[in-house]
């Protein structure tokens, strides 16, 4: 219980969580008998797995579409289909978001390689730049939904025995609802509101055609990726290897935008990236097996099972645990420290794992667009510049939409297992 206080004190001091789970650890360690050398040991245990290449892998993947202009591709066709809607490029902002979840697997990605698209142009069709950011962070939270996703590999390797491919499966229905209430709520904004001009035409057919023909190649990667891994030819991880060559090959030899001479740059950002994920994964497992170590879980287990006997109040406590939770800690790190201790509660209750699955990693999502820790917001507004308290205003809304989503796979588990049990999972 001290090094819970020492933790939570740490964390109001902004140490970073890395730190402070490591200083709380080594308090701990000294009220027990085991020896301090073995949270070395287990550090390096915690990178010792196979799965775990894909997080690199597939940041890479992505760092090699951002550089190779494959952005661009995406937003000309996504414009093609919606940008003559009433609130067109905010439209396209939305459903680019979708095209791009496909090929970076991380919401603050997406934030960061469409807003500086979409928030300087909505702002010249008559939107605020605070509605800007707000609907580029909001609409980025699709992009770990649909796969391939990071923080779905990050579960499946937390909640031993998930499948990856049902995980990636059932992350799509989510996904695509967000992206249509979002949608509908942009069409209904921008109705309301005279000043926001549509400046894109009706495109004819070959218009469209020819942007899909520009959009194709990039748009196959996805398909490529869950299509070997669903047919069994490749373990995710082999996927993660296969997408960051693919994406080498389209931008060096295809498209000819990736010179030699990005490459040191691309590998930087990706080894950076990476870094922070993967030193996170490592100390907290340490952190995790201290807790199996004490039965930390078992007993929580036993208490919450002592309380609740309805799944129903456990999945809107976990619900409400997961988006206040989303408030003060990354997505990943809220993962890493609360999945050993929830998911065999849920599995106690007989929920399934898959279904679980989305509904936390869909939670903790949401959580990358609310203050004061969001950082989709924080990426957002490195571009607008107008604050994060004047984007949170302008969220709020979309929030509600994604929670009213949330809500709704969380009652209907047949909307996230139907894809998954389509295919045989």
């Amino acid at each position: 219980m001290f090094s819970l206080a020492v933790l939570s004190f740490f964390l109001i001091l902004g140490i970073p969580l890395v730190f402070a789970i490591i200083m709380s650890m080594t308090l701990y360690l000294g009220e027990t008998p085991i020896s301090i050398s073995l949270i070395g040991q287990r550090i390096f245990g915690g990178l010792d797995s196979f799965s775990i290449l894909a997080i690199p892998l597939f940041v890479l993947a992505g760092e090699l579409m951002n550089k190779s202009g494959i952005t661009n591709r995406i937003i000309t066709f996504a414009n093609s289909l919606v940008g003559a809607f009433r609130g067109g490029l905010a439209q396209v902002n939305v459903w680019s978001s979708v095209m791009f979840a496909g090929l970076s697997g991380s919401a603050v990605a997406d934030t960061s390689a469409l807003g500086r698209v979409f928030i300087p142009e909505m702002e010249k069709e008559g939107y605020s730049r605070e509605f800007s950011s707000a609907l580029t962070a909001a609409s980025s939270v699709i992009g770990p939904m649909i796969p391939p996703s990071i923080p779905v590999i990050i579960y499946a390797l937390i909640a031993s025995g998930v499948s990856v491919p049902a995980l990636f499966l059932a992350g799509i229905v989510p996904g695509v609802l967000s992206a249509v209430c979002l949608s509908v709520f942009v069409y209904i904004y921008a109705s309301r509101n005279k000043n926001i001009k549509c400046n894109t035409a009706k495109q004819s057919l070959k218009e469209r055609f020819n942007a899909f023909i520009s959009a194709i190649v990039p748009l196959t990667m996805p398909v490529f990726i869950i299509g070997a891994i669903l047919m069994g030819i490749v373990t995710p991880t082999e996927a993660a290897a296969f997408a960051a060559f693919y994406a080498l090959i389209i931008g060096m030899f295809i498209f000819r935008t990736l010179k030699i001479k990005d490459l040191p740059e691309v590998f930087i950002t990706s080894m950076r990236d990476s870094s922070i994920v993967l030193i996170l994964i490592a100390v907290v497992s340490v952190a995790n097996w201290l807790l199996t170590f004490s039965q930390v879980p078992q007993m929580i287990s036993q208490q919450v099972l002592d309380n609740i006997t309805n799944p129903i109040v456990f999945l809107l406590l976990v619900n409400l645990i997961l988006l206040a939770v989303g408030l003060f800690l990354e997505g990943i790190a809220a993962m890493l420290i609360l999945i050993p201790i929830l998911h065999p509660i849920a599995m106690s209750f007989g929920i399934d794992p898959v279904h679980f699955g989305v509904i936390v990693i869909f939670n903790l999502m949401i959580g990358l667009i609310t203050p004061p820790m969001g950082m989709c917001l924080f990426v957002a507004n490195t571009i607008s510049k107008v604050g994060i308290a004047a984007i949170s205003r302008q969220v709020i809304p979309l929030f509600l939409l994604e929670v009213l989503v949330l809500m709704f796979i969380t009652f209907v588990p047949s909307s996230v297992l139907m894809l998954p049990r389509l295919f045989g999972y």
